[in-house]
């Protein structure tokens, strides 16, 4: 579905204020599409034709919904929406019945001018069924009453309001717990999930005509908003038990504020979630700590091991098992010191290729090896194996691409690329060594090195590897491994 920018840059002239001043309002309208228990469209006219187009829709959370699809998109001509035709050329409201297509079932509309700047740059049409309604009690008169409030401000231009924040998941709707509030601050009107969200709070007095600071309720958000006419939003906190999010819209009326609507939320379970999310992404990032200490500690055991070792190759066994071990820490470290499970894999990346640097290079074969482009954000379950991968591709472009007492490291570079276009990771090792033996097959060859990375790489991270002679001479082993399967599996789980 298009954005409603992306329908406005294809079907009007809008200007950039103009955009955003439609953007609040699809943004901000979704309580009162439930005070008015009805769906609301926006239509804007599309350049150069007497059609509109549909560029927002929400439907009530107090109310059945006439539109089972979405309209967003669709363009209609004035015959198949003329009240939409005649409130956009009058500039002013217009009311009646409609055909509901395909069904041809009847439905109430009422279609309101959005002003901007004294301009009409659009039409709010409101929807409900005639066959299906809401008996008018009290809460019912109270929350069209404070409907055509709003619907006042949207036609003069005050709604939605200039100096807001974008409405978030946990913004409160009406269902959640309303109350009116007169132009005094004193309470109109109170909703039975409003009492309930006050009692969470401690307050259990009768709240209707009195002020929330009477009641015993911080009210500094809620005064604010009446003084300034903007919106406000803040959390009651009752301990760590109870949060409830308190949202307060100004009602205005030729610039004057007449009164507000109170929307009040229970978030307590919320945060309590919030709490256990964080008490449990802490754990992790502890584990990951001690992992890599542990890791750090076999590294340190078999390094000491090692030195007491006669045998070159056996020596040189435990250095390559020191390496591998170490890079695997170097995540660790990562992941400790990250939120979730994704690294930063060029944070690994440079500690490898200066632990490498460290354990093989020397005066007499002083091979530069760098770095270039970026990785990005890995999941561990790629980082871990793919930092043991790097390792043993760089300690064999050194090793077999410039080997000791060769003479061939006097100018020797190793360059290792990555790319990430967010569908596949690239990661390329490539050197200006003395090549691959005639006739090398990456399938035959013996080497542990290359057995664990090809082991790795087809089995572990499900990529592909492949070893070619360099042109510039040397050799190049790219890595190339898919993302996107990876992001699809771990969002539906």
């Amino acid at each position: 579905m298009a954005t409603l920018a992306e329908l406005a840059r294809a079907h009007t002239q809008l200007d950039a204020a103009q955009l955003a001043h439609l953007q609040r309002l699809v943004a901000s309208w979704g309580p009162l599409a439930d005070l008015c228990f009805s769906d609301l469209l926006l239509f804007v006219p599309v350049d150069g034709t007497d059609h509109h187009v549909v560029v927002g829709q929400v439907r009530p959370t107090t109310n059945q919904t006439v539109y089972r699809q979405d309209l967003v998109g669709e363009v209609f001509l004035p015959q198949e929406r003329p009240l939409v035709a005649e409130a956009w050329a009058t500039g002013a409201r217009t009311q009646g019945e409609a055909s509901r297509n395909p069904s041809g079932e009847r439905i109430r509309v009422l279609c309101i001018p959005v002003r901007c700047r004294g301009e009409v740059i659009g039409v709010v049409s409101r929807e409900s069924a005639t066959t299906i309604g809401r008996q008018p009690g009290e809460l019912e008169r109270t929350y069209l009453r404070v409907f055509d409030c709003f619907a006042d401000m949207i036609e003069a231009g005050t709604f939605p309001f200039a100096a807001d924040d974008p409405a978030g998941e946990e913004s409160p709707r009406v269902g959640d717990g309303t109350l009116v509030l007169d132009a005094d601050g004193r309470v109109e009107y109170a909703s039975p999930n409003a009492v309930s969200a006050l009692h969470k709070v401690g307050l259990h007095a009768n709240a209707e005509g009195m002020r929330l600071g009477e009641l015993g309720l911080e009210e500094v958000g809620i005064l604010s908003a009446m003084a300034m006419g903007a919106p406000v939003t803040e959390e009651i906190e009752r301990g760590q038990d109870v949060s409830v999010l308190l949202r307060c819209l100004p009602m205005l009326d030729g610039g004057k504020v007449i009164g507000a609507l109170v929307l009040l939320r229970d978030v307590s379970e919320l945060r309590r979630r919030d709490r256990l999310l964080n008490t449990m992404d802490a754990t992790i990032r502890e584990i990951h700590h001690r992992v890599k200490n542990n890791l750090q500690t076999i590294s340190s055991l078999l390094g000491l091991q090692g030195r007491r070792l006669s045998s070159p190759e056996a020596k040189a066994a435990l250095e390559e098992s020191v390496r591998r071990i170490r890079s695997i820490a170097l995540v660790h470290e990562t992941l400790s010191r990250e939120t979730g499970d994704d690294v930063s894999f060029n944070e690994i990346v440079r500690p490898l290729v200066r632990m490498v640097e460290e354990s093989l290079l020397s005066p007499e074969r002083p091979v530069r090896v760098t770095v270039e482009g970026d990785a990005g954000s890995l999941p561990a379950s790629v980082a871990t194996p793919l930092a043991v991968v790097l390792t043993e591709l760089v300690q064999n472009a050194v090793d077999h691409g410039y080997p000791e007492g060769s003479g061939d490291g006097a100018d020797g570079s190793v360059v290792v690329s990555l790319h990430n276009d967010g569908e596949e990771l690239a990661l390329c090792v490539s050197d200006e060594g003395v090549g691959l033996a005639p006739g090398f097959r990456l399938e035959d060859a013996t080497g542990l090195g290359l057995s664990i990375v090809r082991s790795l790489v087809i089995s572990q991270i499900e990529g592909s590897i492949e070893m070619r002679a360099n042109p510039a001479g040397g050799t190049v082993v790219e890595v190339r491994v898919p993302l996107r399967e990876r992001d699809d599996e771990s969002r539906s789980s």
